[in-house]
């Protein structure tokens, strides 16, 4: 009996001294993903800065290397890739999100979707799957764009510098326009072809942004009057970035799709309240 008690102790001794085992999500992609400045009430989130507060974080690690401005493209050429390559172990997830930039001309950024778009998506597919993770592929979250003629927009990050009066002025109609294309149905295809986990993200907040509506949409995004946000005094029309109401809502959404489509991190899901945007 003493012996079976010592033994019994011992193994309750080990157990406690085993750490716990944590799963990492990492997230790859741009600026509407990307951790943002929290400095001076600064309120412009990405959506995977938001990610963590829907996973238990005892048996979940968020890391989240998107970056503002980068492509597929750039992501590999400045060796981000390769650091979050060093890192994956076994049995974590990887989620790669990108298009916003792929699709700008400038030639540090630009991929074309069924041709080098799809290739680097490809790459990130094989080389999570050779470490022994698993990816997981997301299209584009859509831009606010209720404009019957879609406006010329080269860079997504000038919008930052932007003020209201800066915004375009043009006539907004009720229904949602596209401004992805084919860089939206690419990592679909990419998926399908290389039998990968997708979620369509694309859709997802289609379908968020058309749900809201014309004007209750700019809640989600930087879009502020002149007056209405301490920190953004002169305003901004920025139909791209999310405010932290908005990174919580599409954080929330996209946490909900991914465990449809991975149903053993449903096991993890946390309801963490939503932060609410001041009316």
């Amino acid at each position: 009996m003493k012996k079976l008690l010592i033994a019994a102790v011992t193994l309750l001794m080990l157990t406690a001294a085993t750490p716990v085992k944590k799963t990492t999500i990492f997230v790859i992609g741009d600026s509407t993903a990307a951790n943002k400045d929290l400095s001076k009430g600064k309120t412009e989130r990405g959506w995977a800065q938001m990610l963590q507060m829907y996973f238990d974080s005892t048996m979940i690690r968020v890391d989240n290397h998107a970056v503002n401005g980068r492509s597929s493209k750039s992501f590999i050429n400045e060796g981000r890739w390769d650091k979050v390559l060093s890192l994956i172990k076994p049995g974590d997830y990887v989620v790669i999100q990108f298009g916003h930039n792929d699709e700008k001309p400038k030639a540090d950024r630009h991929t074309d979707p069924g041709s080098t778009f799809d290739y680097n998506l490809a790459k990130f597919v094989r080389e999570t799957r050779e470490k022994g993770g698993i990816p997981v592929l997301m299209n584009c979250v859509v831009r606010r764009n209720f404009f019957v003629q879609v406006p010329e927009n080269d860079d997504d990050e000038k919008l930052r510098t932007q003020t209201f009066k800066d915004g375009v002025k043009m006539v907004e109609g009720d229904t949602l326009i596209d401004t992805h294309g084919l860089y939206r149905v690419a990592p679909r295809d990419v998926a399908q072809r290389m039998n990968c986990h997708f979620v369509d993200a694309n859709q997802i907040t289609h379908d968020l942004e058309q749900g809201l509506g014309t004007e209750a949409s700019k809640k989600l995004h930087m879009w502020y009057r002149p007056g209405e946000e301490p920190t953004e005094p002169q305003g901004k029309q920025d139909n791209t970035h999310y405010n932290i109401y908005g990174a919580t809502v599409v954080a929330n959404l996209l946490a909900d799709a991914l465990c449809e489509e991975i149903p053993v991190l449903s096991k993890y899901r946390t309801n963490a309240k939503s932060y609410k945007r001041k009316q």
